[in-house]
């Protein structure tokens, strides 16, 4: 057995004195994993690190073996990740979403959308939205995804400010006023059709609309834990955005 793919490393671990077990997610291939031999060495350490987007020859006698891994790269962002707290709390976020999939079922849309992330992850004022839309379409991947484009109780498109927790469908303002208080909100940049940018805020909002969904159908019924890391990126998160916020003060004094 052999194939040929582009992937994306979510991380590694030792195999042996020398070698290492690789885990990417590929363009047609989804989340696979394959031994890298000599994948320890002082050449190869620097290619097979979180981020990097590496060329990939995949070998096994039968489909069912973990097989190994050629990697060459194409594009290194490990180096400029690395030192954003930011972008390594959202490389590791992004990984514990992937790894909910079943290994090498593919989703060509995940990993394209995985793709553009990557650019992106160390730019603070975009990195939480984007993970947020993220995890909304890894919920529509595992069959859970939301349906926003609508009032689920007047069919209107209009003025979309709530999320029903029972049905995970929009709700719009005058439908949801009476009930709010059991409502989730709806950030204004996750509504339909929608150009402005999410603040902190917005961020908190969605990020809690995504946590009651992943817990419902996937942490709770799995018996897992919520991804330390997704924790991590929001207090990364709040320190940029007070960070900013100060110097903004200081520039405007």
């Amino acid at each position: 057995m052999e194939w040929r793919d582009e992937g994306i490393i979510l991380g590694t671990r030792k195999h042996g004195e020398t070698s290492a077990v690789l885990e990417v997610m590929t363009r047609a291939h989804g989340r696979h994993l394959g031994l890298v031999r000599g994948g320890r060495s002082r050449k190869q350490q620097p290619v097979l690190q979180a981020g990097n987007r590496v060329d990939l020859i995949w070998r096994a006698r039968l489909d069912e073996h973990l097989g190994t891994f050629q990697a060459e790269p194409i594009e290194l962002n490990a180096a400029r990740l690395i030192d954003s707290a930011i972008a390594v709390y959202a490389l590791q976020t992004l990984a514990a979403h992937l790894r909910l999939l079943p290994e090498r079922d593919p989703h060509a849309g995940l990993y394209e959308t995985l793709a553009i992330l990557i650019d992106h992850l160390n730019d603070g004022d975009v990195v939480g939205e984007l993970v947020v839309r993220f995890e909304l379409l890894v919920l529509e991947e595992l069959g859970f995804g939301l349906d926003l484009t609508e009032c689920a109780a007047t069919g209107t498109v209009e003025e979309l400010t709530y999320v029903s927790p029972k049905s995970g469908r929009a709700v719009s303002r005058v439908a949801g006023e009476p009930w709010r208080d059991k409502l989730f909100a709806l950030p204004p940049f996750l509504q339909r059709g929608s150009r402005q940018g999410a603040d902190l805020a917005d961020i908190e909002d969605a990020f809690r609309l995504c946590s009651f969904f992943f817990s419902r159908h996937v942490y709770e019924p799995r018996g897992i834990e919520v991804p330390d890391a997704r924790s991590g990126l929001l207090v990364a998160l709040r320190k940029f955005h007070a960070a900013r916020s100060i110097s903004r003060g200081e520039t405007a004094a």
